[in-house]
């Protein structure tokens, strides 16, 4: 099988998703990433669409790609527009880059109905653009919009756009599912086609708006397409593009393609939360091969079939894409989950022990009652330590307090404000020492927070670098009003590492001290 390419558009076609607006900062140091990847192609953006763009392709000029070829994305002359006079095709050509991606129509219904112009026009505005910026001595792709759904309509039409391209001397002829609607089997189709009809490399260019954005990829692979285009995580306009992050390791792990290293591939998962990170969006946790819950398993019969072979219930090694496995432990659980997430913190249990059964059952009668630990591994990694009768926590509860209060301040122009106080006194014990503090919040938690972490920072000054960065609350029983159990997930951060915990009851406030406090003491008995 001839070598596939792997081409990135993250910058460009992952941009278009809503919610990110890449800086230009944002793009230089996403394309270095992806070029230290191991990508082949990495397409910046749009030279001339807008200055941010602009000023990206001045400054990558610097960047000095170990492996990458730069890319410049941009439309075909005009209709009725000399190719030397068309004011996309010159920012093209300015932007230095030495790769050129054209998009041109390759679909008849699109010419007429949205372009408007002429079917033998369009073909002159494909093929001059191809031929000039050859003349240049730029490599030249043209990504043939909407081909899919043209080769459906008026095969003869489609198939000409792509023939006329390659005489004008188009590096690649990257067949493009712009709307997303193909299935696998009808690329497959027309990708052996445009094979076999024509002796130019053929590429795909998948959108996701039927969930096969990935598949049809894989499949027009399988039906000789030589380079695949993609963005990091799907990302894309709608329902997104086809993702990278699976398409990579399709290929080299299920395919057999060395399509990249086998250290590269190891870096996957990085890569795809460092673009996340950039884009400012919360990683997928379920995206396959990638996803923090890609290799989390949950039922009792899984994990023990997991802790006698690590394939029973796992497609890959999960260290090849740089993830990992987790087991979760719920009411659902059986003993060997227990065991497996024991071990994986660091603590030996055996499998017969009336320590695991009793963790096992404490679990479930904790879950009865509200609590969860799914997305609360830090609590339940206490529970594991705390079943350990040698275990001594760095702090004891004594008591605490809350008060909440409405404060009527000094009139303004003529009017009254009021503001909410809250106030919370804490006693706990630190060795042999009762340390019994006060502190205001903007809130009930927050002032639990301020007051324990004034009664245990002298002990612990470590814990100046915890955060509080989430915090929700679910009401469990909504049938009971306000008596209804409340479950309060409280997520910190010491700037390094991420952690969960839990708290449930009926009074909202306690639901919030215990979450509170376990997230106090994970990070101690971690450090």
């Amino acid at each position: 099988m001839a070598r596939i390419e792997l081409y990135d558009t993250t910058l460009r076609d992952g941009a278009q998703r809503e919610g990110i607006s890449f800086s230009v900062l944002d793009k230089l140091h996403i394309a270095q990433k992806l070029d230290e990847f191991g990508f082949d192609y990495i397409e910046g953006g749009w030279p001339g669409a807008n200055p941010k763009d602009n000023e990206f392709f001045q400054r990558a000029a610097g960047l000095g790609f170990k492996k990458a070829r730069l890319v410049a994305f941009g439309s075909t002359r005009k209709a009725g527009v000399a190719v030397e006079s068309d004011a996309n095709i010159k920012a093209l050509v300015e932007s230095g880059a030495p790769v050129i991606t054209l998009v041109g129509k390759s679909s008849a219904p699109q010419v007429e109905k949205v372009l408007a112009t002429s079917l033998d026009e369009n073909i002159g505005m494909v093929a001059d653009s191809i031929r000039y910026l050859k003349s240049l001595g730029r490599t030249v792709f043209l990504d043939a919009e909407h081909f899919f759904d043209g080769f459906k309509a008026d095969r003869e039409y489609s198939l000409k756009v792509l023939k006329e391209a390659a005489e004008a001397g188009a590096d690649c002829l990257v067949l493009c599912d712009t709307n997303g609607g193909s299935l696998p089997d009808e690329v497959a189709e027309a990708v052996k086609t445009v094979v076999a009809a024509i002796e130019v490399p053929v590429g795909i260019h998948a959108h996701n708006d039927a969930e096969l954005a990935v598949a049809n990829s894989l499949a027009a692979v399988k039906a000789g397409a030589t380079q695949v285009q993609g963005t990091i995580n799907g990302y894309g306009e709608r329902c997104g593009n086809a993702n990278l992050c699976s398409i990579v390791p399709a290929l080299k792990l299920k395919m057999g393609i060395d399509v990249i290293g086998d250290l590269e591939l190891t870096r996957l998962a990085d890569l795809s939360h460092f673009i996340s990170e950039v884009a400012n969006l919360s990683p997928d946790p379920f995206l396959p091969y990638v996803g923090h819950s890609a290799f989390t398993h949950k039922a009792g019969l899984h994990v023990s079939g997991l802790s006698r072979w690590v394939f029973a219930y796992q497609h890959i090694d999960p260290a090849s894409v740089g993830n990992k496995p987790r087991t979760l432990v719920s009411e659902l659980a059986g003993r060997t989950n227990i065991i497996q997430r024991a071990q994986e913190i660091g603590v030996n249990l055996s499998p017969k022990s009336h320590e695991s059964q009793e963790l096992l059952e404490r679990v479930k009668k904790l879950e009865s009652m509200g609590f969860q630990y799914e997305n609360a591994e830090a609590s339940f990694d206490l529970l594991v330590h705390r079943a350990n009768p040698g275990y001594v926590p760095p702090f004891h509860l004594v008591d605490f307090m809350v008060i909440v209060e409405k404060r009527r301040r000094p009139p303004i122009v003529a009017c009254e404000e009021e503001e909410m106080m809250s106030e919370a006194v804490v006693k706990v014990r630190v060795g042999g020492e009762i340390m019994h503090t006060a502190a205001e919040g903007s809130g009930p938690v927050n002032a639990l927070d301020a007051a324990m972490r004034k009664a245990l920072l002298p002990s612990y000054p470590a814990l100046d670098t915890v955060k509080l960065t989430d915090f929700k609350v679910r009401i469990l029983e909504e049938s009971t009003g306000t008596e209804s159990l409340v479950r309060v997930l409280i997520e910190s951060t010491d700037g390094t590492d991420e952690w969960h915990t839990v708290g449930a009851s009926a009074n909202l406030i306690e639901a919030s001290w215990l979450a509170l406090v376990d997230s106090l003491e994970y990070f101690l008995i971690k450090k």
